[in-house]
């Protein structure tokens, strides 16, 4: 896991705003996340209703408002407003929301492609 701040970021004009800290050319696939109050994200994901929740590749949380932490494989960071999580492969994650001020999160994944919406008509 990777934490740091939004005004740690490079200015860009080119590229899409993570591309120092999250591989791949374009961002290919994401949301914007309301967490309810002491809301766990991802929880009983795994197989089997199992508890855990991993990629093969890199996932970006930007916390947009709110507090809560960050859990990676069973260990808690805290989270604020303003900072960006960026979470390995492998690595068991779940956000977990506030009670007193609930989480609201961009998350993002990228890739060497652009999202199907951007891609031209016959490209892959």
């Amino acid at each position: 896991m990777l934490k740091l701040r939004l005004s740690e970021l490079r200015d860009r004009k080119n590229g899409h705003i993570l591309q120092d800290i999250l591989p791949g050319d374009y961002l290919s696939s994401g949301g914007l996340s309301f967490a309810k109050r002491g809301e766990r994200s991802h929880t009983n994901d795994g197989p089997d209703g199992r508890d855990y929740h991993i990629h093969g590749d890199c996932e970006a949380f930007i916390i947009l408002q709110g507090s809560g932490t960050m859990e990676i494989n069973g260990e808690h960071t805290p989270v604020t407003t303003g900072d960006i999580i960026i979470v390995e492969p492998g690595e068991d994650h779940h956000l977990n929301s506030s009670e007193d001020d609930p989480i609201v999160t961009v998350w993002c994944h990228a890739s060497l492609n652009r999202h199907k919406n951007q891609q031209q008509e016959g490209s892959v």
